[in-house]
């Protein structure tokens, strides 16, 4: 059943991406993935997230499997593993995109960020309710007035209900009003997450996170920006095998990338016009 006023195809590209971000986003849901370098004893992860209490850990796993991202293997009663499914361990080189994007475009933060908060941050912007769906009409008209965002994006609702997600959105500095009246428009962060959203809407259609670039909306075929490597300190996981890296067009570059480096913080190149505007809070 269609939630937006949108063609069905984009909406059915919406609610996947949502879903993807929903899977992800609960507390210590990256963190346990990136966790599953190899497939594990439940005592093995446990000793990996040792932040986690006495019950916690159980309930997360359970959820993830159900999220189709993590297998359980029960080899013999005794001996039961977790670890990725090819779905899930085709999510990870969506990370290094929002970490490239979180460094470029968040709000300086008073401390070197490891990756991982930088995710985390991020997903916390990206899954305010109706946030997806305002940023993808917004996207495809360039601007647009609150009561026609309304008519789009929650046809069933009172029009006026548009506007706390529309004012959370200006307060996270992912859409911009001249004022009371005035149209709607993507900020250049907002602007910026067309290769987050264009490698979502990939993986959660099953197709290859190099069609991230050819996107009908959020790609962009003819950008491609030298990818970025990540600044490793000391990390708090052993390093799995390495994983291609994905540049911030999608495309899978030659680099590689290690789970452990999202644990580390990287030092991001910030232009001086985002340090003066602060960017997206956090």
């Amino acid at each position: 059943m269609a939630t937006t006023g949108l063609p069905s195809d984009t909406d059915a590209d919406i609610a996947r991406v949502s879903e993807a971000l929903a899977m992800i986003t609960p507390r210590w849901h990256v963190r346990i993935l990136l966790a599953l370098g190899r497939p594990l004893r439940y005592s093995e992860v446990a000793d990996k997230v040792a932040w986690l209490q006495n019950g916690q850990l159980h309930p997360k796993l359970q959820t993830l499997c159900e999220a189709g991202l993590v297998q359980r293997t029960e080899h013999t009663p005794r001996h039961v593993t977790y670890g990725h499914t090819d779905r899930g361990a085709a999510l990870l080189p969506v990370l290094p995109l929002i970490v490239t994007w979180a460094e470029e475009h968040l709000e300086k933060a008073d401390r070197p960020l490891p990756a991982i908060e930088q995710i985390e941050d991020s997903l916390t912007l990206l899954t305010r309710r109706h946030a997806a769906a305002i940023l993808w009409v917004l996207k495809s008209r360039g601007e647009a007035s609150g009561r026609a965002l309304a008519r789009t994006v929650m046809p069933d609702n009172e029009w006026t209900n548009v506007y706390p997600p529309l004012r959370q959105l200006v307060a996270d500095g992912l859409v911009d009003s001249a004022g009371i009246g005035k149209p709607y428009r993507l900020s250049g962060a907002g602007d910026a997450l067309g290769p987050v959203f264009g490698a979502l809407s990939a993986w959660s259609a099953g197709q290859p996170l190099t069609q991230a670039a050819r996107h009908p909306l959020w790609g962009r075929p003819d950008t491609a920006p030298a990818p970025k490597t990540w600044v490793s300190n000391q990390s708090r996981l052993p390093a799995p095998t390495a994983t291609p890296a994905p540049s911030t067009n999608g495309q899978i570059s030659s680099l590689t990338w290690q789970h452990r480096d999202l644990f580390s913080h990287a030092t991001p190149a910030r232009s001086g016009a985002a340090l003066a505007a602060g960017g997206p809070r956090r």
